[in-house]
């Protein structure tokens, strides 16, 4: 592996270690709170920090049992940490994919230590009513899992819009390059 190579990899493990680090570090926090409190009001009730433990999946899913998403998060991450050195030369795919391997390690480590995962930001966001399915308030959430989602919508921006925009111009350019020899 080149200094080039190596240079590339730095951002992403820093991005890793850091939300694993922040993610840990505010569940710490979160446990040694608000562990039979109530919930801590940062902005009336749009924000509040409210301890829950969630055995299931994001958002509220319940797929299959702990040892399921801990299996499931288990498998996929290897494969995210080869897209990371896949992609190092691309600093968009390879940064938003250490926000997500970060996110899973963090989750990981909570369902490995306590067999489901330390939840603790609640934010009402707006009602949801589709089909008879109602959703008064949003799922109480993490910085592992803010870390996944965010990085999951750039990484759907990225991929639909930016490149293949990116991709038509680089093509129109080496057709212009090629017609003026």
């Amino acid at each position: 592996m080149g200094a080039d190579n190596r240079t590339a990899l730095i951002w992403p493990v820093l991005i890793i270690v850091l939300v694993v680090a922040v993610d840990q570090a505010t569940k710490a926090w979160a446990v040694a709170a608000l562990s039979g409190e109530p919930p801590l009001r940062i902005i009336g009730d749009f924000l509040m920090f409210s301890l829950v433990y969630n055995k299931g999946g994001a958002m509220g899913t319940t797929l299959g049992s702990p040892l399921y998403y801990l299996v499931v998060a288990l498998i996929i991450l290897p494969f995210i940490l080869y897209y990371i050195y896949h992609h190092r030369q691309e600093p968009a795919l390879s940064l938003a994919l250490a926000f997500i391997a970060g996110g899973a390690i963090g989750n990981v480590i909570d369902r490995i230590r306590l067999r489901q995962v330390v939840d603790f930001i609640d934010v009402d966001f707006f009602d949801i009513n589709v089909f008879g399915y109602k959703l008064d308030r949003w799922w109480t959430f993490n910085i592992a899992d803010s870390a996944i989602f965010c990085a999951m919508l750039f990484l759907l921006g990225y991929l639909l819009w930016y490149k293949p925009r990116r991709h038509r111009a680089m093509m129109l350019h080496d057709r212009g390059s090629s017609g003026s020899h």
